[in-house]
């Protein structure tokens, strides 16, 4: 039995962010313990830039091998940033992502909830990820309340945990 690694991808440009206490937030709840890894987008700044960086091809294996990761960004022009897309093309078809992945995002009403759904969850299954669950939609002046992420973890939970269960023997 192994424990479950988590992993945390940000692509908000501002660091510390909202969109990274959410993650953490469904990280923690999700895998049961803090994120072992949190990928803070905006502090690499050009760094993403620089296909050659050995810290960033290093930050792009380690999420790759992660049991479960949250991709978490704020709505932009109703899709995930630049940044954050800057940083998911370092990551093969098909093979990139190997464990779990859940779709985050934060925008300031809900006309586009369905963001998560429609551009984020398509770009990590592409990579290689399973999505056991639709993607998740904040608002952003809800992003610190436990309730605004109830209804969804209470479908999203016991999922997410039997498949970790079958990928890595351990219990979420």
């Amino acid at each position: 039995m192994s424990e479950i690694r988590t992993a945390v991808v940000v692509g908000n440009p501002k660091p510390a962010s909202r969109t990274l206490d959410a993650a953490t937030y469904v990280a923690r709840e999700l895998g049961g313990h803090a994120p072992d890894l949190v990928v803070d987008l905006a502090t690499l700044g050009a760094r993403l830039l620089d296909w050659a960086d050995p810290s960033v091809g290093a930050l792009v294996e380690q999420v790759g091998d992660a049991d479960l990761v949250v991709v978490a960004c704020p709505t932009y022009k109703a899709t995930y940033t630049g940044l954050l897309k800057l940083f998911l093309d370092r990551f093969a078809a098909g093979t990139g992502l190997r464990g779990l992945a859940v779709p985050l995002m934060l925008g300031a009403g809900p006309a586009h909830a369905l963001a998560p759904e429609l551009t984020l969850r398509p770009v990590v299954t592409e990579l290689g990820a399973v999505v056991p669950a639709r993607g998740l939609y904040v608002l952003d002046h809800q992003h610190d309340d436990p309730a605004a992420y109830a209804d969804w973890l209470a479908v999203a939970a016991p999922v997410v945990a039997a498949l970790l269960s079958t990928r890595t023997g351990a219990l979420a």
